[in-house]
């Protein structure tokens, strides 16, 4: 990796036309960083670029990086964030997330090892499945269901954190691991499917907000920014070993919805559906890491990120 003194860091961001992507490319040349934006437009959207497409430092590339990527010139960084992220588009595309999660990142990897980058992998929370341990905590292995339904995401993060240390360790690659708790915002897509758009966008219509279960099981949700934050202290850090970056503070999906309807003003009723097959019944982050190695913990708080956010909805839904 070149020296900050010369010139701009040039970042190279797979999936950067996603929810989480976007808001990073926005952010990266915010910094001064010279991005290509790297995205197959599966699950992204060229809107999510509109406010600052035409920044003359973004170049937008359209390519699916299961296939091979080659880029001219030098590279700083190589941060992988490409892969369907909800479970409504990784069940609906099971073979697409598994090989994004290994031939992407296989070739993620090796860009960055010709480019003697420093490499970042988006991983995530689900690397601990329906957790035994509470919180979790970066050393603990996970409790995942390899061929149930959501397996092709679980598996194809920790496939990918597999393979990104042992570039690290053959290699002498210089790589990053964030693991990423529930994060919303604006650009998340109206039919996402989780919980939070889910929850909005009923309540924004006056359509019964659905609960899966009886709405115990609980999440933990960090805003855009705070994540974004997370990313950018964990790129300039030594830290080889994975990181979560999430929020601390843990509610029930129920508490979430009463939330959002109180919040929206809305009369949607909230109504129970069967739960998912291998849904989490806990998820909290364990952010001691994160707090004593990065200096980063949440700053914005959960009542001002859903006001945020659903105002975002509102301009969407023409609400």
């Amino acid at each position: 990796m070149r020296s900050h003194a010369g010139p701009p860091l040039r970042v190279l961001v797979t999936g950067g036309a996603g929810f989480i992507g976007s808001h990073l490319c926005q952010f990266l040349l915010g910094q001064g960083c010279d991005v290509l934006c790297v995205d197959n437009l599966l699950t992204g959207a060229m809107e999510n670029l509109s406010t600052f497409a035409g920044a003359p430092q973004l170049t937008f590339v359209n390519h699916d990086v299961t296939e091979h990527v080659e880029v001219d010139g030098p590279l700083d960084y190589v941060l992988h964030f490409a892969s369907p992220a909800s479970p409504h588009d990784y069940l609906e595309m099971p073979i697409q997330t598994l090989k994004v999660g290994a031939l992407g990142t296989h070739n993620a990897l090796g860009l960055a090892k010709a480019k003697q980058a420093r490499f970042l992998l988006a991983s995530t929370s689900e690397v601990y499945g329906d957790p035994l341990v509470h919180p979790q905590r970066e050393d603990y292995w996970g409790n995942v269901n390899p061929i149930g339904p959501r397996g092709v995401y679980d598996e194809a993060k920790r496939y990918a954190e597999a393979l990104t240390m042992a570039y690290h360790r053959f290699h002498g690659l210089d790589t990053r691991i964030v693991r990423i708790f529930n994060t919303f915002g604006e650009r998340m897509r109206l039919s996402d499917g989780r919980a939070i758009p889910a929850f909005m966008t009923q309540a924004l219509t006056g359509k019964p907000i659905t609960v899966y279960g009886d709405g115990s099981q609980t999440r933990s949700f960090q805003y855009i920014s705070d994540l974004v934050d997370g990313i950018w202290r964990l790129m300039q850090s030594n830290v080889t070993e994975p990181v979560n970056i999430g929020n601390p503070h843990e509610m029930t999906l129920l508490e979430l919805a009463e939330w959002v309807v109180g919040l929206a003003g809305s009369s949607s009723e909230i109504v129970f559906e069967p739960l998912p097959v291998d849904d989490p019944k806990v998820r909290q982050p364990d952010i001691t890491r994160a707090r004593t190695l990065l200096g980063w913990e949440p700053r914005v708080s959960m009542e001002e990120g859903l006001r945020r956010t659903l105002a975002w909805f509102r301009v969407q839904l023409g609400n």
